[in-house]
């Protein structure tokens, strides 16, 4: 099973974004969406899983709760916008992995047994950061992750 994972579009889906999408069992946006329109396309690859962040403002964004989790089989996945506003213990609560955007940063970090993802922004380049989207591979009950660069 494979998930998409996407943050920090800032109201810029590109079709480069899409295509690294494309057969994702779900998607999850990890905040700074930027435009309705966005998770709607998202949401006709896959069931989608969204957060708002500190950029969405609007009727729209009021929709989006701040935090979320997705539920595959026996694997649970918390996701959120800026991990600075974690206030649980994921371990704790029996999370697989935490997805979080923000720092625009790609991360992939194993804690305590969690596994923290930032897949990084796949929106309007920032400074000299790669532009990226992630995925999460659920084998045999456990998760793997891999970084994507959607511009060489």
């Amino acid at each position: 099973m494979v998930i998409g994972v996407i943050s920090d579009t800032h109201g810029l889906l590109r079709r480069e974004a899409l295509a690294a999408l494309q057969g994702s069992d779900y998607i999850i946006h990890a905040g700074d969406v930027g435009d309705q329109k966005i998770l709607d396309q998202l949401a006709a690859i896959g069931p989608l899983t969204a957060v708002r962040g500190n950029v969405d403002h609007g009727a729209w964004a009021q929709k989006i709760p701040a935090t979320n989790v997705l539920q595959v089989g026996e694997i649970s996945i918390y996701v959120l916008h800026s991990l600075q506003e974690l206030d649980l213990k994921p371990e704790a609560g029996k999370f697989t992995a935490v997805v979080y955007g923000h720092s625009h940063i790609p991360k992939q970090e194993w804690k305590n047994g969690v596994l923290y993802f930032n897949p990084g922004s796949a929106g309007p380049r920032r400074f000299k950061l790669p532009v990226t989207v992630g995925r999460l591979f659920l084998i045999d009950g456990k998760v793997q992750s891999e970084i994507v660069e959607l511009l060489k």
